[in-house]
């Protein structure tokens, strides 16, 4: 008897998303090169972009797959999304990409399976042992470079032991670059800026704001980011290499960093080429979503007559 596992194709894919036309070309080549189809559903604010770039692929495909591979929804009414999260047997899978508010609705409402990406309150701990002139490019980098997209940080936390030297300097840093910080209550005495209020560690903002802690501990830092992140992408500055590993192993998100900006979530700079979008959940991809997430396996078993004893 002969086993085999070969890799098919999921189906067909449903993609749900907002405001940026570069998922319509991104999402009908990965599906495509996959052996997918695809229904694409983005927002009405740039309907005539992803309507001429779908008619581009459909116009490119014709001479080689059926056209209606990729499908573009034009119809801006929500209730066409609501047939998609529950067209089962018809919709393979549903990947939302854009605002938590839309990725908890797709989560909420679906009937098909999901892969919930995007949304990014990603934070970076300095640790007591960090370079401290390291870890200020790190976060300026990870807030300022371009703070719209779902890898960019939105919360920071500060050792308390270093707190004093780190936080004057950020904040003239970050102010240059007409970006605000929040903080609690000891850098507020440092620095004068905004206080952060308990929402503003749980909000995704994508905009020039960043919301600052003090923690007295590696294990404090954890169990925040654990319970006010997202699982998507997080990073420690540290120069202790058990402190690094401890933080490796026991935050639980897609994407954890040692020392490293965490703008580099993202499949083509992993090397994976291009992305659907980062997956935070643990089932059935996690990270960069790209090619080889699109597929799945199936067993193909040859016998000769054999039956179980």
């Amino acid at each position: 008897m002969i086993v085999e596992q070969v890799t098919e194709p999921l189906g067909v894919i449903a993609m749900i998303y907002e405001a940026r036309p570069n998922v319509t070309a991104d999402a009908a080549a990965l599906a495509l090169k996959s052996a997918n189809s695809c229904i694409l559903r983005g927002g009405k604010e740039a309907l005539h972009t992803n309507r001429i770039l779908t008619n581009l692929i459909r116009d490119a495909i014709a001479p080689h797959l059926p056209q209606d591979s990729v499908i573009l929804i034009e119809n801006p009414d929500h209730a066409l999304v609501d047939e998609l999260l529950t067209a089962r047997g018809l919709v393979d899978l549903v990947i939302p990409r854009g605002s938590s508010r839309l990725i908890n609705k797709v989560v909420a409402d679906a009937r098909v399976p999901v892969i919930e990406t995007g949304a990014g309150i990603c934070t970076a701990y300095v640790a007591e042992s960090a370079n401290l002139e390291q870890a200020l490019a790190i976060v300026i980098n990870g807030k300022t470079q371009r703070p719209s997209v779902c890898n960019a940080l939105e919360n920071l936390l500060v050792h308390e032991a270093v707190v004093d030297r780190f936080i004057p300097r950020l904040a003239e840093e970050l102010a240059s670059r007409h970006t605000e910080l929040r903080g609690d209550e000891r850098m507020i005495r440092l620095t004068g800026c905004p206080g952060a209020v308990p929402e503003d560690y749980d909000t995704e903002y994508l905009d020039y704001i960043l919301s600052a802690k003090t923690v007295s501990s590696t294990e404090e830092a954890i169990a925040f980011i654990n319970e006010h992140g997202t699982h998507h992408s997080d990073v420690i500055l540290t120069e202790d290499y058990r402190e690094a590993r401890r933080f490796l192993e026991d935050v639980d998100s897609a994407c954890v960093y040692v020392n490293a900006s965490t703008r580099f979530s993202d499949g083509a700079e992993f090397g994976y080429g291009a992305e659907i979008g980062i997956s935070t959940q643990k089932m059935h991809a996690r990270g960069p979503f790209g090619l080889n997430e699109l597929t799945t396996t199936k067993y193909l078993i040859t016998g000769e007559g054999q039956v179980r004893e």
